[in-house]
């Protein structure tokens, strides 16, 4: 027994989900990871940034800038190529691009070209999984270590370790993790960006780590444009931590500019190249005049806040925040204990949710679709942890959780598993009622497990079942844990059963797609262009 209880234990379930697990649909051209794949290998095939040659090769996909490149008086100039200001004669060439920041496109190409050296041709599911494993894999299973350790210096060992497993599992972060996205790639460099400037605050590293932290924060930009709002957390913290030490602020300004530089400059060439001016960003040439509209308007698209957008954001059972990961909401209760113990990480809270609700609700909500949770939100996620874990722990002082402490940990239990069963799908139709109910659960009973690189040796339901088991002693270990410090199992359970019963019916209140047709069509979608479903096994170095 204590060998299944050993944090050891709780850990290696949530490097084998992460490993194991992989969640794709080659059917539906997946646009946000295709776009950046192509890059990736339009640098080591063609040498060049645009992805035109590998177009053609490998075919059209989505989330797609291009610039028309046209001939007037002698002059050559960039124009979109749809839209109100398209071209209609003198166009000299038309080049396609990411309309993304290019870091994930360019840590993607050095797998992708030793995939080559192997392999030869390259198969999609062969780059597809690889490039996952090296560049939001691997890193998002390093932030688990970097947030245990800044955990463990507000909480107790135990504490810290349970929140680390629950941020793992119970939040948008292993969506994201599993997917050639930029999301959790940013959350790994933001947080990492501030473990730095916190170590060199803390007395423990020296100063000149300020340089590090800049690279990372730098480089938190060049993976995900609002990246830039998780850097001015950061700043917030710094600031608060050397108020009134005007000197030793500016060496760390100065440092942190020095370590940004190279990479920011480098983020600034590209778009001097591409797009035609080092402030301009693909969003200025959307393949796609329909998605124009939301970038338009305020600044770079964000507006004035809408009510409706914020409320869907963090409430919607299609992808809210807190409908799916309902622990976080017990941060609120906890940002005092934040500010009792340490007032600059307070300011980076305040700074942080501030910054991200106006962005949330400022933006047009219709824009994150096909997607799990609010993606968006997902970089400042690792910073949420901190006031949960204080909340629970201060519960603890009364030598039980009671029962708010039981309520709390019984959403994190139910979080793990909401969001681990979505993440198996990881690609939610717009119009779904549930993400839980209306389509991971059922598509589950429909037979279509979820899929591992497993599937390679063997076929589903035993491939993809090794994740489910996973998940389910996942989920056991939690609970037995939060039992040993006293939780209530009766309010646990009912908090699971909270969770799960609001999720069912919440979607009409929430007006995200009450017809059940609409979830049968998502499904019979998703059921259509699944990877392995039963009784097959999947050749990954396949066409």
């Amino acid at each position: 027994m204590d060998r299944w209880l050993s944090p050891r234990t709780g850990f290696a379930l949530v490097a084998a989900l992460y490993l194991l697990s992989f969640p794709y649909h080659p059917g539906l051209r997946s646009p946000n990871e295709l776009c950046r794949l192509w890059q990736s290998r339009a640098f080591v095939d063609f040498g060049t940034l645009h992805i035109n040659g590998v177009l053609q090769a490998r075919g059209m996909v989505g989330d797609l800038s291009c610039t028309a490149v046209v001939n007037e008086g002698g002059a050559q100039h960039l124009l979109p190529c749809v839209g109100p200001n398209a071209p209609r004669a003198g166009v000299v060439a038309r080049w396609y691009y990411p309309s993304k920041a290019p870091l994930i496109s360019v840590l993607g190409a050095p797998v992708y070209w030793a995939l080559a050296q192997v392999q030869g041709p390259v198969s999609e599911l062969s780059q597809v999984l690889w490039s996952r494993l090296f560049v939001t894999i691997l890193p998002a299973l390093l932030l688990l270590g970097l947030l245990r350790r800044f955990l463990g210096a507000y909480v107790a060992p135990l504490t810290a370790d349970l929140f680390t497993v629950v941020y793992a599992l119970g939040t948008m972060a292993f969506s994201y993790a599993e997917a050639f996205m930029s999301h959790q790639l940013t959350a790994v460099l933001l947080f990492s960006s501030f473990f730095c400037a916190w170590k060199v605050e803390r007395g423990e590293w020296k100063l000149r780590a300020y340089a590090l932290a800049g690279l990372l924060a730098g480089a938190a930009v060049t993976a995900e444009y609002t990246a830039a709002l998780g850097v001015l957390c950061v700043a917030a913290f710094t600031v608060a931590a050397r108020w009134r030490s005007w000197g030793e602020l500016a060496r760390a300004v100065a440092l942190v500019v020095l370590g940004a530089s190279p990479l920011l400059g480098a983020l600034l060439w590209y778009h001097a190249i591409v797009f035609g001016g080092p402030f301009v960003s693909g969003y200025k040439f959307l393949n796609d005049a329909a998605y124009m509209g939301w970038h338009q308007g305020g600044f770079l698209g964000i507006k004035l806040p809408d009510l409706r957008a914020l409320g869907l954001s963090f409430f919607s059972p299609l992808r809210g925040l807190f409908a799916l990961s309902p622990f976080l909401f017990a941060g609120f209760f906890g940002v005092k204990d934040v500010r009792a113990k340490d007032r600059p990480y307070f300011a980076l809270l305040i700074v942080l949710l501030v910054t991200h609700a106006y962005f949330t609700s400022s933006f047009t909500y219709d824009s994150w679709g096909w997607t799990v949770g609010p993606r968006h939100l997902t970089g400042i996620l690792p910073f949420l942890i901190l006031p949960v874990a204080m909340a629970f722990e201060r519960s603890l002082q009364r030598k039980a959780p009671g029962r708010w402490g039981s309520l709390l940990a019984g959403f994190c239990v139910s979080s793990v598993l909401a969001t681990g069963l979505v993440g198996f799908v990881n690609y939610v139709p717009d119009d779904v009622s549930s993400s839980v109910w209306g389509l991971a659960v059922p598509m589950w009973a429909d037979g279509f497990w979820p899929v591992s690189w497993l599937a390679a040796w063997v076929p589903n339901p035993a491939s993809g079942a090794v994740l489910v088991a996973a998940l389910l002693a996942l989920t056991l270990w939690l609970a037995m844990h939060f039992r040993l410090l006293g939780a209530m199992p009766a309010l646990v359970a009912l908090a699971v059963g909270l969770h799960f019963g609001a999720l069912k019916v919440l979607p009409a209140w929430a007006g995200d797609g009450t017809l059940a047709a609409h979830d049968q069509g998502a499904r019979n979608l998703l059921e259509s262009v699944w990877l392995a479903p039963r009784g097959t096994k999947v050749n990954f170095s396949g066409p």
